[in-house]
């Protein structure tokens, strides 16, 4: 990348760009998003990022952006983890999939609630995450770093319990996630007005404009 810009040194930037390239492709500027897709995205990825900051096992945001991406991404929120972590609890995985589903529900959200739904299916059939389950695995996963092909290890009916109390976890989060968009509009659209005119913003700005005072308006009425 600073090859191709004519300069003789990497700097940060060039570092991290490197990783997005590798999450989520090069950036797509030929792809022009209309007024209406690109607010849409502001919200999108403003709620994750409210929901996740909202948390208290979560990981900090690091970016948001709304600039496509080659992999298909029309924008995304990217959390880094302060330290190095191998193990999740039951809370953080909560957490991951709260954070995955928020109420704008659109074609774009697809992928989002793929994964969220994969891992309350693991908390409940891999983890022993449930109490109705208890420390039962009732999935196998072979070649799991080989694309991770699930077979499931149970009767029918089993599986039918199961599925419903995937439904319930989703739900569940799916609830928490919209009382913490409810409780925080005022800053949920603020913010998704910044990033729509900004298009990028760094964890810091979001995290300052998160922690602002609303400006209070004062009514003033002529006689």
């Amino acid at each position: 990348r600073a090859v191709r810009d004519g300069r003789k040194f990497a700097t940060q930037a060039d570092f991290e760009e490197s990783i997005e390239v590798v999450i989520a492709g090069y950036q797509k500027k030929n792809r022009v998003l209309s007024n209406k897709e690109k607010l849409i995205v502001s919200y999108h990825e403003v709620g994750h990022a409210l929901v996740a900051a909202k948390q208290t096992d979560s990981a900090p945001v690091h970016k948001i952006t709304i600039i496509p991406r080659t992999s298909g991404a029309l924008g995304y929120t990217m959390q880094v983890d302060e330290q190095e972590h191998f193990l999740m609890t039951k809370e953080e995985l909560e957490n991951a999939a709260e954070e995955l589903i928020f109420h704008s529900i659109t074609t774009g959200a697809s992928n989002d609630i793929e994964q969220a739904t994969k891992i309350a299916r693991a908390m409940i059939s891999r983890y022993g995450m449930s109490d109705d389950f208890d420390m039962v695995a009732m999935e196998n996963v072979s070649n799991q770093y080989l694309g991770g092909d699930a077979s499931l290890t149970c009767s029918f009916e089993t599986q039918t319990l199961l599925d419903k109390k995937v439904v319930e976890l989703v739900r569940r989060e799916h609830e928490k996630a919209t009382k913490i968009l409810t409780d925080n509009i005022g800053k949920l659209h603020e913010i998704a007005k910044y990033l729509y005119e900004h298009e990028t913003i760094t964890g810091e700005e979001f995290m300052k404009i998160l922690n602002e005072a609303p400006v209070e308006i004062e009514n003033t009425q002529e006689n």
